[in-house]
């Protein structure tokens, strides 16, 4: 099963992890303010196959998790086609501007999973 983790500077979410629910993957939500800059760590904890990083630049979190864990990541994103390209290119970790919408979640799962069937 598709693992995924979602951290936001605000502590949100949970539309997100609906969505990705939705699409058949197992979701965690990191919880509090500043859940971002902790999502690599997540990630490592859980075993994570994708990570969704959202603040307001879209970068910090998921910049933090390639720097300190080597996860292959695109930044700076802000609609559902251009996380899709990113997981279509290979990056894992995805750093959105803040866009909590069950959309993403499961369109960026359905990606993942047309890119690696035997993960799911």
């Amino acid at each position: 099963m598709i693992k995924v983790v979602i951290a936001d500077r605000m502590g949100k979410g949970q539309e997100v992890a609906k969505g990705a629910e939705k699409a058949g993957a197992k979701a965690v939500v990191v919880p509090g303010m500043g859940a971002d800059m902790r999502l690599g760590d997540v990630m490592q904890k859980e075993n994570a196959d994708i990570g969704f990083s959202f603040c307001g630049s879209g970068g910090a979190g998921a910049i933090t998790a390639h720097t300190k864990y080597g996860y292959p990541e695109r930044h700076g994103m802000r609609s559902v086609q251009e996380g899709i390209t990113a997981i279509e290119e290979g990056d894992t970790v995805l750093g959105f501007g803040f866009m909590d919408k069950q959309e993403l979640g499961e369109q960026i799962v359905k990606a993942f999973q047309k890119k690696y069937p035997e993960k799911e």
